[in-house]
């Protein structure tokens, strides 16, 4: 890394933070790589590759290492292939125009961190660029493969896909809509197998992995729920920062959003739960590695 200085880093990982400043709810790593390589461009040394690996380019993963203190700072956000900033990261960006103490700034936090932390805990800085970013491509890469799984399946697949999990979570699914005009419904599921209990849990399901639910859709949503009703609203494509707060702010509708990543940790979390005839419509198999510490 003596190729890189705490400049150039700073250049690299303020332009992260320009690609993100406009999007709340963040973008796919690799798409903010593209965008920094355009905005910041390589230089000849970050444009070569690694002796070992001859068809791996250093930018990409030199900016991936760069990202180490902003993450543990505070200001930036890694989820399941996504970057986002925080609040504090926006003021960071805005408090700290030169990239020099911009990163100075980042490392004085991650420092500040790494104080609090086990003293056997290994340390990040002794990692090579290469080993710090594969568990982050490892998930990326294992995420848009089941999202491009998910968003190629059939409507009504992937509503017996949500059946089968809230199944495998202990609930009683009594009815699932058939093939045919929405009507606001796909789903009544109970607490007990008669359904005599309260709450009936009424369910909506939304395949489209492009749209997001707008706050008009949830209130439609709402419109269908009695008192003692609890809707549960799965999207694929997700629910705008709007939807979140009409559904977070109701007193007497009780109404959970669930998009596709938390869809998914679900299903994860309750696979063993899933017959094996449910488990092959979304089959995972875990694989374990290695991953940086926390």
């Amino acid at each position: 890394m003596a190729e890189i200085t705490r400049r150039r880093m700073g250049e690299l990982v303020r332009g992260v933070f320009a690609a993100l400043m406009e999007q709340p709810e963040g973008l796919a790593a690799a798409e903010v790589l593209k965008i920094v390589e355009t905005t910041v461009p390589p230089t000849p040394f970050e444009q070569s590759t690694y002796p070992k690996s001859p068809n791996v380019r250093r930018f990409e993963k030199i900016v991936r290492f760069g990202t180490i203190s902003a993450v543990k700072a505070g200001w930036l956000v890694k989820s399941k292939g996504q970057w986002s900033l925080t609040d504090e990261g926006r003021a960071a960006y805005m408090s700290f125009s030169d990239p020099e103490a911009f990163q100075r700034e980042a490392t004085k936090l991650y420092k500040a961190w790494k104080k609090e932390q086990p003293a056997d805990e290994a340390s990040e800085e002794a990692l090579e660029t290469e080993t710090v970013s594969t568990f982050e491509e490892a998930e990326e890469s294992a995420w848009g493969e089941i999202r491009d799984y998910l968003a190629a399946m059939p409507p009504y697949d992937f509503q017996n896909l949500v059946a089968a999990l809230l199944k495998a979570m202990g609930y009683h699914v009594l009815w699932v809509a058939p093939p045919g005009p929405d009507r606001g419904i796909d789903m009544i599921a109970h607490n007990d197998p008669l359904g005599t209990t309260s709450p009936r849990i009424k369910v909506q399901v939304k395949r489209q992995p492009e749209t997001k639910i707008s706050v008009d859709g949830v209130r439609s949503f709402m419109a269908v729920l009695a008192d003692q009703d609890v809707g549960i609203f799965i999207s694929a494509g997700g629910f705008t920062s709007e939807a979140e707060r009409e559904a977070r702010s109701q007193e007497k509708r009780r109404v959970t959003l669930i998009d596709l990543n938390r869809l998914v940790e679900l299903w994860t979390e309750h696979f063993r739960g899933l017959d094996e005839v449910d488990r092959q419509r979304l089959p995972l198999k875990p694989i374990y590695f290695l991953a940086p510490k926390e």
